[in-house]
Order: structure tokens, then sequence, then C-alpha cells
């Protein structure tokens, strides 16, 4: 399906800008650290990147304790340079000039997000505000196929969303892959995605950015689908929450956010909720172990539980079919469904409490197929927690379902890309204004 969100032109300049020449290496990221004054444009953008299109000059000066005169210049700059738009006046209460409001520009500077994943291809196109803007998935199982030939599938879906975005006035200037699995970034390699059948592949060389039709010195990465689906979570990441997201499909994948900030442990693998056991003499999964979440939670394991094939005969294949078939099976009283729905739920909150005891943090979302599985789901998960989690008495966790369901990961993959613009606004500027550098 295709789903172009703004088809309306936008003015912006002609020229392809991008964020930071590439390091040595197959992973091309921002190499310079920024400038005194680099950080206070960053400081600057922030503030309106939060602020909705609520913030002003005023504002931002309060905020960051910057004097009046330091943070209008500073936004003018960032106007200058295309990354801030005035969008109208505020009302105070008090006398005076009333102060203008301030967004971040809907045109210009973009992000690409890619997901590849067991039984679908997803692309996702965000404005610098993180707003979809462009989206398109595309259902195949990829299970079998060359990962080479992955690659190139999903490249080339990441080429045409490129070409769509500029068509609305778009310039995306970085990707962001998102694979479920372990991943180590630094190298671009997926370390093993077993639902996949891939290991110990590196992918670097095959995230070309001109092949995408992106700058050729454009960043581009390689994140785990799990964590890409927790930086959908836009609020959450604003207001600084801890939490742990679990994102499931076929398998369970999970992502580990202390203070808004991404967690990734000693190798980037923490959170792996999916392979947490939860039956010592369980089923075998594909990371090798046994009993494992995702053997009880996930698509496969809930249709298998049921019954049922995966896929199942005569249904539509695409993300959030299952779900349909699950939530149709569960209202019409199947009881194969209903036990098989109350088994994932009573794994999920086994390993989550388990998760709780160590971690001992305040939020717990459930993304991915639980999104819409919420309402059946939700109940069994919180039952199974409070009766396990030894915290549960003083102070129970808040457990809720995504602001997402299966299209978070290319989303937050996306966002991920503007992300670093705005917190690193200089290389934008610069090539705004060569005499900057």
């Amino acid at each position: 399906m295709r789903e172009p969100l703004n088809q309306a032109r936008a003015t912006t300049g002609s020229s392809r800008r991008a964020l930071s020449a590439a390091p040595e290496g197959t992973v091309r990221r921002p190499a310079r650290r920024p400038s005194p004054r680099g950080e206070n444009l960053a400081r600057a953008l922030r503030c309106i990147a939060d602020g909705d299109g609520e913030v002003s000059r005023a504002d931002i000066s309060a905020r960051t304790a910057l004097n009046r005169s330091t943070s209008g210049s500073l936004v003018d700059e960032l106007i200058s340079a295309g990354l801030v738009r005035e969008v109208g006046i505020k009302v105070r209460s008090t006398a005076g000039r009333p102060p203008t409001s301030l967004a971040l520009v809907d045109a210009g500077p973009a992000g690409l997000g890619i997901e590849v994943n067991v039984d679908h291809l997803a692309t996702c196109v965000v404005d610098l505000a993180g707003n979809p803007r462009y989206r398109r998935v595309v259902t195949a199982d990829q299970r079998g196929r060359d990962p080479r030939d992955v690659l190139r599938s999903a490249m080339a879906l990441g080429a045409a969303a490129v070409h769509e975005a500029e068509e609305i006035g778009l310039e995306p200037q970085g990707m962001t892959l998102a694979v479920p699995g372990l991943v180590d970034v630094d190298r671009a390699r997926v370390v093993l995605a077993p639902n996949l059948g891939w290991h110990d592949l590196t992918v670097g060389a095959q995230l070309d950015p001109v092949e995408l039709g992106l700058p050729p010195d454009a960043v581009v990465t390689l994140e785990n689908e799990a964590n890409c689906a927790a930086l959908s979570e836009r609020r959450l990441l604003r207001s600084r929450t801890s939490f742990l997201y679990v994102h499931a499909g076929i398998g369970v994948g999970s992502a580990l956010v202390l203070r808004g900030e991404l967690h990734r442990g000693r190798n980037g693998w923490s959170g792996e909720v999916g392979h947490l056991t939860v039956e010592h003499d369980g089923p075998a999964c594909g990371c090798g172990g046994r009993g494992c979440l995702e053997q009880y939670a996930g698509q496969e394991a809930v249709l298998r539980a049921a019954g049922l094939p995966s896929p199942v005969p005569g249904t539509s294949t695409g993300p959030g079919a299952v779900s349909e078939l699950v939530k149709e099976r569960v209202d019409g009283g199947d009881p194969r469904m209903l036990e098989a729905v109350g088994r994932a739920g009573r794994a999920v909150g086994l390993a989550v409490a388990q998760a709780l005891n160590l971690l001992d943090i305040e939020l717990v979302v459930l993304g991915g197929i639980y999104y819409d599985l919420g309402p059946l789901i939700l109940p069994v998960v919180r039952a199974e927690v409070a009766s396990r989690y030894a915290g549960a008495r003083w102070a129970p966790p808040r457990i809720v379902t995504a602001v997402h369901g299966l299209d978070a990961p290319a989303l937050g993959a996306a966002r991920s890309v503007v992300q670093r613009i705005i917190d690193d606004p200089s290389d934008w500027l610069d090539a705004a204004d060569p005499h900057r550098r």
C-alpha cells in the first residue's frame, strides 16, 4: 500500500544539502563536535521542536538561560538556514507586542526509514518535525531469500520513497535501516536475525546513499527494529521517561529506554526480552536457546497455539492481518484462540516481571501486534506482572499499548535521522552558508 500523507508541493531550495562527510569505514556518522555556538543552536532548535508551534524567542531565552539578544540571533540564523519558520502570533495576557510563535519547517530536510522484516518491507519519510509524509509497505516473505536480494529490494523501495518525497518538497538527508535481530551498529553488521536466517552479515557496503538518491556523504545507519519502534514514542522521549518497549511481530523484540535515551548495553543488545526464558524445557528458539518468550508470544507462536498455520490460507498476509484474524476468532469465542492469547499474555507478563524486578522502571509499552491486541492481552499481562513483580504492591508499573503499531519501526527509523539534524544543526547551516565553515 502507498500512503502519501501530504500531496501539497512545498517550496524549498533545489540544491541538495548533506549532513556530514563520512569517516572511514562502512558506517557514516556525524563526525565532529559542535562548537559552543553550534551547541546553542541545537539547544534553541530542540526548544522549538519540543514546542510544537507554541514557543517564541522569549520562551527559548527563558528555557535555555540565554539572553534575549543571543536567542533571537540564533533563531534568525535557523530561519535563514531553512530549519525554522514563524507560524503566527501567540496570545498573551500582558501588555506589549505579542510574541511570534516558531515551528520547524514542513519542507526541506527530512528523514528516511526502511524496515526489513520477516513478512514485509516498509519505508517511511518524515519531515523535520517527525511528521510522516510518505509510507509504503510491501508484503513478502523474506525467509529463504538471499540477504543481498532482500537488501536490494529494500534499497529500491527507499529510492522510490526519496523520489516521492522530493515531489512534495522534502529533501531526505539520511537513512536508518531497521532489522529484527542483534545489530552491531558501529560496523553495520547483523550479528544474528534468527527469524530471517541472517547471521554475521555485514551490510554497510550495500547501504549506499547515492543508490538511494541521498547526498553522497549522507549519514546511513543500521539499527535494531525494536529500538527503532521505541524511537517512535515521541512524547515519552521528550519527557525523558524510562520505559521498556516490547515489540511483537513474527518474533518478539524489545528496547530499553532510560531517561529518554536508548540504553544499548556493552554490545548494543540490551533489552532483548524476547529471548528471556519463560519455560526451561520449552520449544527450541532460533537464537539457540529454549523456551524463549517469542516462542509463546510472537505472531507465529499465537497462530501455532491456536492450531493454525502461518500464513493462514485464504486470509490477507499483510502487516496487521494476523491481529485482525485473532480478534475475529476471539470475538467468535474460538476456545483455542482464547487459550493462545491467554498463554501469550501470561508469557509476556512473566518476562516483563523479570525485567522489572531487575530494572525497576516505571513504564512498559507493548507494540507491534500487541498494539492491535491490547484490549485482549493487556489485562492478562497486568495480572501476571502484579503477581510476579516484587514491587507491584507498593509501586505498580504502568503497562500500556504503544502509540503506533507495526508501522513503528520504519517511522522511528526515519525520526532518528531528523533527530540528528536537531541535535546538531551545524552541518546543515554550513551547507546553507559556506562562509560559516
